[in-house]
């Protein structure tokens, strides 16, 4: 018991690490505190979208091969951060 317990935080932690590269507040700007807004009238809604829906299209922002007319602003957004804590901040939004 005690090991599954260990390798919960564990696992945790190394999540949480990842996302914590993530500025959501920078996100929630134009998405809405509860990802229920179409960023500046043009986007989905981000709530509505599955994690795997959500990493995809950020992973495809930064390689510059998903988006339409917000394609530009969110490139600049997200090159900065890694696949992987990409893919961490995805699983914390989304269905």
């Amino acid at each position: 018991m005690k090991k599954v317990i260990l390798a919960s935080v564990v696992a945790l932690g190394a999540s949480t690490a990842l996302m914590a590269g993530v500025n959501a507040a920078a996100c929630k700007a134009c998405h809405g505190q509860n990802w229920e807004k179409h960023a500046l009238g043009k986007s989905v809604i981000v709530k509505d979208l599955t994690h795997a829906q959500i990493a995809e299209g950020l992973k495809g922002y930064k390689a510059g091969t998903f988006g339409g007319a917000m394609k530009g602003i969110m490139k600049g957004q997200v090159a900065k951060y890694t696949d992987a804590e990409l893919e961490a901040f995805s699983k914390t939004i989304g269905k």
